[in-house]
């Protein structure tokens, strides 16, 4: 049986419990120097989470984010920062939502169908970011950045109703046309008519799958390998050019996975309130779950109360831009946290290594003192 470090296994969990108790305490100290009760917005936001109509709306969303999340992950292992996942979300949202309106087929087949473009097309956004690392070694950072920016106009251009668009009448609303009922993705009804979105279980799954490749698996070694150095995992007869262009295209992949839970399960169509930014809280996720589905799974959980939960506090008088500053804090506690505590790992481990050799000259002298 292997042997657990007990000091590895304290430093991973460091991290993020360091920045969560960080942010709290930050959160309260720009509510007080705002003159704001620093306790009571968050008193209610808990009070908030009591309910099973925001439960099902924390859980719903979580799964949108996890998805999100494990599309940055798998650029993160690889040491590959994919900003774009914003970007291919929607595009392939968009994309599987004209689609799954243009054409009626039994219900797997139609479901199958619409999923399969929308991960083609974060696969094929991602792509072109990956073409232009592995050929022409282009910074994965600024170009998705700038597909975001281009898959945001691309977007808007082709909702235009004399191009794939559809004008509601009645409204300046655009949409992609409704997707027929077959094309819809199974519910839990819960409690008073409440629904978790099909896809939401379908999500965590994809956890399960992404620790397996990851962990048990050849080319999950050969993508870690390659993420923590690209000139040994080449020497080693990986090829990393490959690595690269694989791991960005199952990124997009993932990333178009996103939009799925919301169009299959709500909208049913692709307007213009389908939700931004989703790809930017799948970064922050990420980082706070250390690229680990199961720290993954605790922090969307975790972003999605403070969403959901912060609704509510308009009612009271507060402003629900505080569940706002509160993610806000997070991202920057999690950066320098990690920080502290990769430095502290370097120390303790400089430190472990002294004293077993120490300890092994001691036994060195005294047998030489006992000869």
């Amino acid at each position: 049986m292997k042997k657990i470090d007990k000091d590895r296994l304290l430093l991973a969990a460091a991290g993020p419990a360091l920045a969560l108790v960080s942010a709290f305490v930050l959160t309260m100290i720009v509510l007080a120097a705002s003159g704001v009760n620093p306790i009571e917005p968050l008193q209610i936001m808990v009070e908030q989470a009591g309910y099973e109509d925001v439960q099902v709306l924390i859980l719903n969303q979580a799964g949108i984010y996890y998805l999100a999340a494990l599309a940055v992950a798998i650029g993160f292992r690889m040491n590959l920062f994919n900003i774009g996942v914003d970007g291919q979300y929607r595009l392939a949202a968009m994309i599987s939502a004209v689609v799954g309106a243009a054409v009626t087929l039994p219900g797997p087949l139609h479901i199958l169908m619409i999923v399969a473009v929308a991960m083609l097309t974060g696969a094929f956004w991602a792509g072109i970011a990956g073409v232009l690392k592995a050929k022409r070694g282009v910074s994965e950072v600024v170009s998705t950045i700038m597909l975001n920016a281009i898959a945001t106009a691309l977007i808007a251009w082709l909702l235009l109703p004399k191009n794939l668009g559809v004008q509601v009448e009645g409204s300046n609303d655009l949409t992609t046309g409704k997707i027929a009922e077959s094309g819809w993705f199974p519910a839990l009804t819960i409690g008073d008519g409440l629904e978790i979105y099909g896809f939401t279980f379908v999500a965590f799954a994809l956890g399960i799958v992404y620790w397996f490749v990851l962990n048990r698996t050849r080319f999950g070694f050969d993508l870690r390998a390659t993420g923590a150095s690209e000139s040994a995992a080449q020497a080693s007869g990986v090829d990393a050019k490959k690595m690269i262009m694989t791991s960005m295209l199952l990124s997009g992949a993932v990333a178009g996975l996103t939009g799925m839970p919301l169009l299959l399960g709500e909208s049913h169509t692709y307007n213009l309130s389908f939700p931004l930014g989703i790809g930017f809280t799948g970064i922050t996720i990420a980082l706070l779950g250390r690229n680990h589905p199961v720290g993954i799974f605790f922090s969307a959980l975790l972003i999605a109360f403070i969403d959901k939960a912060s609704a509510g506090l308009d009612t009271a008088g507060y402003a629900k831009e505080i569940g706002t500053i509160m993610q806000g804090l997070i991202v920057i506690a999690v950066v320098v946290s990690y920080e502290l505590v990769r430095r502290y790992g370097i120390r303790r481990q400089q430190q472990k290594v002294g004293e077993e050799l120490a300890a092994g000259h001691a036994i060195k002298t005294d047998k030489e003192v006992a000869a």
